[in-house]
This record gives C-alpha cells, structure tokens and sequence, in this order.
C-alpha cells in the first residue's frame, strides 16, 4: 500500500479480526497489532483478569489511551476489541486516522468460533453465550457499519482469501 496507511480492523468477537489481521499484515508488508495482546503485554495480566479487577470501565480506559497511541503510528494493521466502538473516542480515531474494515460475521460463525474460548470475559456471565454475542451483535453493528470505510463478510473464506479481498477493496477504494 502507497502512503504507509494505517488499516483498522473492527467487527464482532470471532469475526477473525486476529487471524485475518496478521494475514493482512505480511501481505501488505505492514506490522500488525492487536489490540488486546498488547494490553496483555503491557499490563502483564490476561483480558480476562483485568476485567475481574477492574470491571469493563477500567478495560475500557485502557483500550480508549491505547487506540489514541497507536492509531498515531504508520503503517500499522491494527485488529481492535469487540467493544472498541462502544466509545465515540475511539471511532473518531480510528476513523480518522486510517481505513476502517469491518468485518462482519454471522452469529452462527461467532458462536462456533468462541465457544471454547474461556478468555472472554463478555462470555462469562451468567447469560447464555449465544444470547450474549445476539445481545451485542444488536447494540454494536450499527456502530461498526457507521465507522466502516470498507466491509466484508468473513463468513466460510479462507483466511488468505479474506485478506485479499480485503486488498482489493483498498487498492480499489484508493484508485
């Protein structure tokens, strides 16, 4: 990609924003970040753990001050949380400093993609998993369609395919 641009991936738990986003990552030859691995890292606790001391609010703190730093970066694919949309700070950054990809998936695919994950605190509750990721699916994608330069549905492609579709529609978008 000319210009070192930054590439902003949102969308759903198990939309593949991760998988996709370091595929995309080494095709455009740009450094990938996630969002959440980096707050792991830099925190030196799990998502999850944060979550159980701090509450969504105080996750929710960090994630907004990490989205401030690095969308000020170049030439980064950055994968961000679910949850990233939930506040207005972050979709004006992220939609101003970068193209957006929203990678919509359906709700069937999201829920075979985390049901045997136990590191998302969002999953945890006392709510049925499904009934939590319709709940959130409800109250987010208009947030996710709104910030989106570009949206593509995952659904069954292969993760390589994803990417360069995702390509296309850059190359295409900036021609």
């Amino acid at each position: 990609m000319k210009g070192k641009r930054n590439v902003f991936l949102v969308g759903p738990m198990g939309a593949g924003k991760t998988t996709i986003g370091k595929q995309l990552a080494e095709l455009l030859k740009m450094e990938f970040i996630d969002t959440d691995r980096e707050i792991e890292e830099r925190t030196g606790a799990p998502i999850d753990w944060i979550f159980d001391i701090e509450g969504e609010d105080g996750f929710r703190v960090r994630e907004e001050k990490l989205i401030d730093e690095l969308t000020q970066r170049q030439g980064i694919v950055l994968a961000t949380g679910g949850g990233a949309v939930e506040s207005k700070e972050n979709c004006n950054k992220l939609a101003g400093r970068g193209v957006v990809v929203y990678l919509e998936t359906p709700l069937e695919q999201q829920v075979e993609r985390t049901r045997r994950d136990k590191r998302r605190p969002l999953l945890q509750g006392e709510e049925d998993p499904k009934d939590t990721l319709e709940r959130l699916m409800a109250e987010r994608t208009p947030k996710y369609q709104e910030i989106a330069d570009l949206t593509i549905t995952t659904n069954a492609n292969s993760v390589r395919t994803v990417a360069k579709e995702i390509i296309d529609m850059l190359q295409q978008s900036l021609s």
